[in-house]
């Protein structure tokens, strides 16, 4: 190393720590007891004021209280539920209809998703229909469902999948149509082929999108389960099912409850795909929180 070069390497390595100092600076995050504050204040404030608006509309008599019922009617008929037993239940059965749902939606939307994303002609073939697919409302595919195989588990899993596969393969191939060109080009320079370019380059490169399909695929699958239990009786009780059995007997507090349970659900999975998604940004250096 010639010495002038020698001499001004401890100044250069000064500038560069220097820099990298003043980056980490920027990306200095809040601390997490802060930062769980912040996100979780706004939706308590939330819950307060719909449960105020709830009972100001139990009290100014909009309707009779046997057809809309106050806080104090539906949180007892709640913890009814809860302690007989019957909630488990009917939340047991919905949850594992759901999951098992939703993971076959994943294998198979994410099958045709990289089929259609690799290969041209399946693009032409079946692009199109996929998006049809996903626009097409999946309760409209219940009785078809019911008539191919009666009011039986297998029948409900059709809906769902029908309902949730369609988001997830376009969420995987919006992630490969997105993924900059000359990222692929970098990966193939750098000799990444075969099972190593789709683990090592495309699938950390689709990741944000695919998590945006798996998010609509579960919101479609949820839908599609509470449309699909509500109106088929499928041999189980359900959280579809109790609406429809609080319906029938006039239980406006059960069915009330009922929906809260269902309402409680559907933020706990917002929340639990939130978490993923800070996770993929917090990785890829794009959160400033």
């Amino acid at each position: 190393m010639a010495p002038d070069v020698a001499k001004a390497r401890p100044d250069l390595d000064r500038q560069l720590a220097g820099l990298d100092a003043l980056e980490l600076a920027g990306n200095t995050r809040r601390d997490r007891r802060t930062r769980v504050w912040s996100s979780t204040w706004p939706k308590l404030g939330a819950l307060a004021l719909a449960l105020g608006i709830w009972q100001a509309l139990v009290w100014a008599e909009w309707k009779p209280e046997y057809v809309f019922p106050g806080p104090g009617e539906v949180f007892p008929k709640l913890w009814d539920r809860v302690q007989d037993g019957s909630m488990a239940e009917t939340f047991a059965t919905t949850m594992q209809r759901a999951l098992i749902g939703f993971a076959i939606s994943v294998v198979v939307g994410g099958l045709i998703g990289a089929a259609v994303a690799q290969f041209r002609v399946l693009r032409a073939a079946i692009g199109s229909l996929i998006t049809g697919l996903q626009t097409l409302p999946s309760i409209v595919w219940l009785p078809f469902a019911v008539l191919l195989y009666g009011t039986t588990e297998q029948a409900i899993m059709f809906v769902v999948v029908l309902g949730a596969a369609p988001s997830i393969a376009n969420g995987l191939i919006s992630g490969v149509d997105y993924t900059p060109p000359i990222l692929l080009r970098a990966g193939k320079v750098m000799g990444l082929r075969g099972v190593n370019y789709y683990r090592h380059l495309l699938l950390p490169a689709t990741l944000p999108a695919f998590v945006t399909g798996l998010k609509q695929g579960w919101a479609f699958a949820w839908r599609s389960l509470m449309a699909g239990e509500l109106i088929v009786n499928f041999g189980r009780a359900s959280l579809g099912a109790q609406l429809g059995s609080d319906r029938d007997v006039n239980d406006a507090p059960g069915l009330i409850a009922t929906m809260i349970v269902i309402l409680c659900i559907g933020v706990l999975v917002d929340l639990a795909f939130g978490a993923a998604d800070r996770a993929l940004r917090n990785r890829w250096g794009l959160n400033t929180d």
